[in-house]
């Protein structure tokens, strides 16, 4: 039975009120892998914005089961969060595939692109550190509003996800492959998010959806995404 870790930053915990793309994701698995599957990870909230924690358990949807709301991903968190604490996470829920979504929080806040990328080597040094048969799937930075007026940000963002593939390509070998996610060719900042940053229904569809062409096509892992049957 594959095990499923979702990594990720505000885009992917989420906020209350919201679906989130790990619910999209968890539909889209239930509907297409054709057998038992578990997500993990060591969290199941949602982010509070009037708390200013990660206390929320209002998803949109009250019957998504509290076993498959679990999560590794945090308001606020990126590589530079998630690189020390990783291994134990993955050890500890006995993940079999990370789908890991960060970048922007650091390049907007924390570290430039290649430090960046130094931390994104020593978070899949953990994570196989614990499970030496791991996969991962990674998804490229999408930049958000802030890149349309702060170029030197946007400069950032398209070098970090240069040297993203670049770390892909050179530590993708057996027995712990990696996969590069194809960002949604079609996701509108204006559209597909509620902010300019974080996913409105159809970019959490649409996160899914990378996701989910990776697994199908990368490793035979499900089916092609269908936003009706998610």
């Amino acid at each position: 039975m594959l095990r499923f870790m979702f990594v990720g930053d505000s885009m992917t915990i989420g906020s209350a009120g919201e679906y989130t793309w790990r619910y999209r994701m968890w539909q889209h698995l239930c509907a297409s892998l054709g057998g038992p599957f578990q997500i993990v990870g060591p969290r199941e909230t949602l982010y509070d914005k009037a708390a200013g924690e990660a206390v929320s358990a209002d998803y949109a949807d009250p019957d998504f089961p509290a076993r498959h709301r679990r999560h590794l991903a945090g308001w606020g968190e990126g590589w530079l969060h998630m690189a020390p604490v990783i291994e134990e996470h993955v050890a500890a829920a006995r993940a079999d595939i990370l789908l890991v979504s960060l970048g922007l929080i650091d390049l907007g806040f924390y570290t430039n692109a290649e430090q960046t990328a130094e931390n994104v080597h020593r978070f899949l040094a953990g994570a196989r550190a614990a499970n030496r048969r791991l996969r991962c799937v990674l998804m490229p930075v999408i930049p958000n509003i802030r890149a349309g007026h702060d170029a030197p940000f946007a400069a950032e963002v398209a070098h970090f996800n240069v040297l993203l593939a670049k770390a892909v390509a050179d530590l993708a070998a057996p027995p712990s492959p990696l996969l590069l996610a194809s960002p949604p060719a079609d996701y509108d900042l204006h559209l597909d998010t509620y902010d300019g940053t974080h996913p409105s229904e159809s970019g959490e569809h649409k996160l899914a959806a990378a996701f989910a062409e990776s697994l199908h096509q990368g490793w035979g892992i499900g089916e092609e995404y269908a936003a009706e049957r998610a």
